[in-house]
């Protein structure tokens, strides 16, 4: 058995998330914005912010400023209240040892074992509010979070850093890298599949596991001596959860009043093989750095040509 998030009640977390993270934003939250940055398949978006409404955890405005939010402060929305709103109630009405209600004159034997597993799980769940996840986010984001004793398996990561010119002022890149990251889409969806088609070469001799949609997050800009710095964190979503993802920063210098540096860095996941299966680290690396160099020269002719 894994214990384990079903998608839905993936995408209804991502999505309360999301929300929590906007919690203070001028206007309600779109769809659309939902579905970029969270990785909320487009196509089931509207159904999975339908599971927060009705829970009474979100509410809808319609109009040209409609969208989504929060009914309440992410401080008083409990995480157990979000995985119920995608899941179902986690307190089971059956017997853990079959079908049938468990009832007290015949009780199983796991019964008061499986009873008391489920309320401390519920109880952590319930003690935890969407707010302490949002905090969680930005610090994960910032690369500062580090739970002790924690490993991640069968996800290698590349350390990446790179540079492109820009043929562009500060002042006009600032004020298109503070529009979000959904403009970045089509142009970080193609520096991707440039990288997997390289590993397919290289790799894999087919590429029917690979990853379909991007979700791109661009942290608040900040003034530095040179120009300006950000967190980037951009990732696709597959069939099998071993999904290529970068996080890191993001770096703009100002070379002269019209031309700029971009300079990227941080450490980039490449997509594992079929069934999650490591592969050779020369590919990883060479998949790494394609795609970022990829990635930054679309960034580039993106902000020229904007």
């Amino acid at each position: 058995m894994k214990l384990k998030l079903s998608k839905r009640g993936d995408y209804v977390v991502r999505s309360a998330l999301c929300l929590a993270t906007s919690y203070d934003a001028p206007q309600p939250i779109k769809l659309r914005q939902i579905s970029v940055q969270m990785g909320v398949p487009r196509t089931f978006v509207s159904q999975i912010l339908g599971d927060l409404v009705q829970a009474g955890i979100a509410t809808s405005y319609f109009g040209a400023n409609g969208g989504y939010r929060l009914t309440r402060a992410p401080e008083q929305i409990t995480v157990l209240e979000v995985v119920e709103a995608g899941e179902g109630t986690l307190e089971s009405d059956t017997c853990v040892l079959g079908d049938d209600p468990c009832q007290w004159e015949s009780v199983c034997p796991l019964h008061e074992t499986w009873s008391a597993a489920t309320a401390a799980m519920r109880s952590e769940l319930a003690s935890t509010t969407l707010a302490t996840l949002a905090e969680r986010d930005r610090l994960i984001t910032a690369g500062e979070y580090h739970v002790e004793g924690h490993r991640r398996t069968n996800a290698p990561s590349v350390e990446v850093n790179d540079s492109v010119h820009v043929e562009r002022a500060l002042e006009r890149i600032t004020e298109r890298l503070s529009d979000g990251g959904a403009w970045l889409i089509p142009h970080l969806d193609a520096a991707r599949e440039e990288g997997e088609a390289l590993m397919v070469r290289i790799g894999p001799s087919d590429a029917n596991w690979l990853s379909k949609t991007v979700a791109v997050h661009l942290g608040e800009p900040v003034i530095t001596d040179h120009g300006l710095a950000l967190a980037i964190r951009w990732e696709a979503t597959g069939a099998t959860g071993l999904f290529p993802r970068l996080v890191g920063s993001l770096h703009v210098n100002e070379l002269d009043p019209e031309r700029c540096e971009l300079v990227l860095s941080g450490h980039y996941r490449p997509p594992l093989g079929r069934a999650g299966q490591a592969l050779d680290d020369a590919i990883l690396t060479r998949v790494a750095r394609a795609t970022v160099r990829s990635m930054l020269r679309r960034l580039a002719h993106a902000l020229e040509d904007d």
